[in-house]
């Protein structure tokens, strides 16, 4: 299990891992997206503020808001964060991280360009996606699943592309 190190993730992380009773690495390469100086901004404000950024990214493009981080940006260092975890075959990987960040991931371990990462909606507060690393790339089995929804695999799904021993995350 690993987790973001900001409290509101890592939080959440301690509680999941104490009851799974597996340990918890933080990692803060699985914090929020950065919006620069658009933190803590309404989105009429950063309107107001930045007008020619923020009618791009209202266009779909993944533009660096307020001098931070684009979607794209956001993704690869998260990604790059999971895949680093060494994980024996067939084992499941838990992480915990924050709504445009899980958004960003999601899209960059589907190698998908950073401005399709809007299409994915925003987990709530306690949701979470899973992927699944098959023999053709990563495939997106559950995305804004919450409590009550099995964590694996779905029942029925095809085996398209599925590894002999896939790993989950």
């Amino acid at each position: 299990m690993v987790s973001s190190d900001l409290a509101r993730a890592r939080d959440t992380a301690e509680l999941v891992a104490a009851a799974a009773q597996v340990p918890l690495s933080l990692d803060g390469r699985l914090r929020e997206l950065d919006l620069g100086r658009w933190q803590g901004l309404t989105s009429e404000q950063a309107r107001a503020q930045f007008p020619a950024e923020h009618a791009a990214w209202r266009a779909g493009v993944d533009v660096s808001r307020g001098g931070g981080e684009t979607y794209a940006e956001a993704g690869a260092r998260a990604a790059a964060c999971l895949l680093s975890v060494e994980l024996p075959p067939g084992r499941t990987l838990v992480a915990v991280t924050h709504g445009g960040t899980a958004r960003a991931t999601v899209a960059a371990l589907l190698e998908l360009p950073g401005e399709h990462a809007w299409r994915f909606a925003a987990l709530g507060n306690c949701c979470w996606s899973v992927l699944v690393e098959a023999e053709r790339g990563w495939r997106l089995e559950r995305h804004g699943a919450e409590v009550g929804t099995p964590v694996g695999r779905p029942a029925g799904g095809h085996d398209l592309g599925a590894r002999p021993e896939p790993r989950t995350l």
